[in-house]
């Protein structure tokens, strides 16, 4: 939806779609907040994660699940309350919590704990036999180092076992994961990444503005980006679109750079 045709504009795949992705962070959204959000930004969004462990304590949470479903986003609990049900020896316990919220799509991650990789790709195939799963690479630890054959290993053969897509971390924070402790992207590492494993089967969690500035100016407007504040929906599109500063003569044609200095 745009409320006005501007010419050398990026071109964005309407929803329900597979790249271009807006993943954004529930972090106890009320259901009013959640039906404000989307009356100005739904048509922007593609997923929704209620994070970490927030859907064990939220008020609401049917009526907020069942608005999310009548708008047809993907839908997610945080990849901690898995781990949290599987430290826990309850891996059939969270199946039937997921059932009861009518969830078809869950994270299997290993941020918080450990887990063999192979068992974790186990559980991807397991899962992935009657929800959609996305799992997520790195660890939450920013004591934990892993190397980029690391990286791109785990990520190829968990989309391998049955990942939907996968997530590469970085916190709420962008200081850990594919980020150093100043929020300042790897590049390095992402390069390596990308020149292995499709860029359009990743989310890039991008937390902070000018990490979303890197990644569309690294990737385009259509790169997948999530854990994207409620608050900053909008604001991103406007990047995406080069419809503010940071972007505003990427996607401009050189002859109009010209004919403008």
């Amino acid at each position: 939806m745009m409320n006005f045709s501007l010419p050398f504009i990026p071109e964005r795949e309407n929803p329900p779609r597979e790249t271009g992705l807006t993943s954004v962070m529930d972090k106890g959204l009320s259901l009013r907040q959640a039906e404000d959000l989307f009356s100005v930004a739904g048509h922007l969004i593609d997923i929704v994660k209620i994070g970490f462990g927030t859907s064990i304590v939220s008020g609401q949470l049917k009526e907020k699940i069942s608005f999310y479903h009548k708008n047809k986003v993907k839908l997610y609990f945080g990849g901690t309350l898995f781990e949290a049900f599987l430290l826990r020896g309850m891996k059939d316990d969270y199946k039937r919590y997921l059932d009861t919220f009518q969830m078809e799509m869950l994270e299997i991650s290993d941020g918080s704990m450990h887990m063999e990789h192979y068992e974790k790709c186990r559980l991807i195939e397991e899962f992935s036999r009657d929800y959609r799963v996305i799992s997520e690479v790195g660890s939450k630890n920013a004591k934990v180092v892993y190397t980029e054959e690391m990286w791109v290993e785990q990520m190829r053969t968990e989309l391998e076992a049955g990942a939907w897509k996968v997530i590469a971390e970085a916190r709420e924070s962008g200081t850990v994961g594919i980020y150093d402790h100043h929020g300042k992207a790897n590049k390095h590492l992402i390069d390596t990444i990308s020149h292995t494993i499709d860029v359009s089967n990743i989310v890039w969690e991008a937390p902070i503005k000018s990490q979303q500035v890197w990644f569309i100016k690294a990737f385009g407007p259509n790169v997948n980006l999530g854990n994207i504040a409620p608050s900053e929906v909008i604001p991103l599109e406007t990047l995406r679109l080069g419809l503010r500063g940071d972007t505003f003569l990427d996607f401009i044609p050189e002859v109009i750079h010209l004919n403008n200095k």
